[in-house]
């Protein structure tokens, strides 16, 4: 590969599973047991929000619990010593690209240390548990905050800028994700149409693994640092 001066790196739940936090549902279509539409549609939370906002302040606990892994902090360090560009979208919701030192994550998802109100739209930093009684610290309504999270059936955040970003560098990355869940699984094409190189970094072949001009495979604890090492030199 030529030496990059834009780079866009898209991580998904494979970069944490090293962490120790679940991939986000297994072949059953449930997460931590529960069926996806019952904690992460919107028609879920109307119908039970006190199952949804304990299921949230459970993942939102759990973090305390998990550290970052030598992937999220290889690519902290890339992001402050590399001489170019360095874009980084995260389909993940943990604060773990942060704790590895990493700045200006683009969660697309939604994070967990996160709330926003469905009837005033403002959004703050949320580190204790919520309940359907929490008032939104703006508009004081009662029942409007909910996780912020990007559940099934909404678009994800700043759509708009990612696509930017990612026709405008001259090599993607992908790592640690599944190739399944669009339109995240759609970057590379974009990429590809656009002329930059494309990279694979996953445990396994993700669904669009023919998509990349190269691909290897193998834990994202040994591929990410390797790669940043040689990017670095």
């Amino acid at each position: 590969m030529t030496h990059p001066l834009h780079i866009v790196i898209l991580t998904g739940a494979g970069i944490s599973a090293e962490s120790g936090i679940d991939t986000f549902r297994d072949a059953g279509g449930l997460w931590e047991n529960h069926p996806i539409e019952h904690v992460a549609t919107p028609e879920g939370f109307k119908a039970d929000p006190v199952l949804v906002h304990r299921f949230y302040n459970l993942r939102r606990a759990a973090l305390s619990t998990v550290k970052p892994n030598a992937a999220h902090v290889a690519l902290g360090q890339l992001q402050r010593e590399f001489k170019g560009q360095v874009t980084l979208i995260t389909q993940n919701v943990d604060d773990l690209h942060e704790r590895g030192g990493s700045s200006d994550v683009i969660h697309m998802h939604g994070e967990l240390l996160s709330a926003f109100c469905s009837a005033c739209d403002h959004r703050w930093r949320q580190v204790e548990d919520l309940s359907p009684q929490s008032p939104c610290p703006a508009c004081q309504t009662r029942g409007g905050p909910r996780p912020d999270i990007v559940w099934f059936g909404e678009m994800p955040y700043q759509m708009r800028r990612l696509e930017t970003a990612v026709k405008a560098c001259d090599l993607f990355v992908s790592i640690g994700t599944s190739g399944a869940v669009y339109p995240a699984a759609g970057f590379v094409h974009l990429a590809n149409t656009f002329g930059a190189q494309t990279l694979e970094l996953n445990l396994e072949p993700s669904q669009g693994s023919a998509a990349f001009d190269d691909a290897r495979h193998g834990p994202a604890t040994e591929l990410v640092p390797e790669w940043v090492r040689s990017t670095l030199a």
